[in-house]
């Protein structure tokens, strides 16, 4: 299982999730450049490029016999979709799973709220409830956050899918009722983005649903692994 944190978040996101997982399964996530343990790295600017710099280290597990499920949510669901589109491309996606969380399909664009400023980017990020109000409160710790949501939120912006590209890996579709972000038929549409099997499930939050049902976010994607649906 490899996590693929939100614009502005990390893999520490998922340790809570991480603890959930029944024995025998192998969670990770990715840690993009320019946070936490890698804070001195500069950044990667564009979706595209965080898929890049990901499937060399990802390759060597698509090729063995175990299904490898790639897990996004928000930001990190387009890096995942990415990610998996450059490894589809080499042919190395036999036993590769993919699972997207908070995100419109790549068919289905939608305006990105003006984020110019500062202020702009934390109002939007509070809005969303995926950082700590006490963080948005806390001079020293926004110091440390701001470049880093400032780089992700470009990254979003920038990031311009291809409308009719498809995954030849199952896909199962994660969303909030009350997202505002992404409306529920605009995460059905991830359904044309594969030509294997496809699985929406809608679970009552905001745009953090994970957060507040953990253990069903954590089962949902746990029953990939044994998802064939080729």
């Amino acid at each position: 299982m490899l996590f693929f944190p939100h614009a502005g978040g990390a893999a520490s996101f998922y340790a809570p999730f991480a603890r959930l997982f029944p024995e025998g399964y192998d969670v990770a996530a990715v840690q993009y450049p320019g946070r936490q343990e890698r804070f001195g790295e500069p950044f990667v600017e564009t979706v595209e490029g965080l898929a890049a710099r990901v499937v060399p280290s990802v390759r060597r597990w698509a090729a063995e016999p175990v299904p490898l499920v790639l897990v996004g949510h928000s930001m990190g669901a387009s890096v995942a979709y990415e990610s998996v589109l450059r490894l589809g491309s080499e042919g190395a996606t036999a036993h590769c799973r993919l699972v997207v969380s908070g995100r419109t399909a790549p068919s289905t664009p939608r305006e990105t709220p003006a984020c110019d400023t500062d202020q702009e980017i934390l109002d939007h990020t509070a809005g969303l409830g995926g950082t700590d109000a006490a963080v948005l409160r806390d001079p020293d710790l926004m110091d440390l956050v701001l470049p880093v949501l400032r780089n992700d939120y470009r990254a979003v912006t920038r990031y311009q899918p291809d409308p009719d590209a498809v995954v030849d890996t199952p896909v199962l579709c994660l969303t909030g009722d009350r997202d505002p972000r992404v409306a529920p038929e605009e995460a059905a549409a991830w359904k044309t983005h594969t030509s294997a099997g496809f699985r929406l499930e809608i679970l009552p939050g905001g745009h953090f649903f994970l957060t507040d049902h953990p253990d069903t976010f954590v089962r949902l994607v746990a029953e990939c692994a044994g998802a064939n649906g080729r």
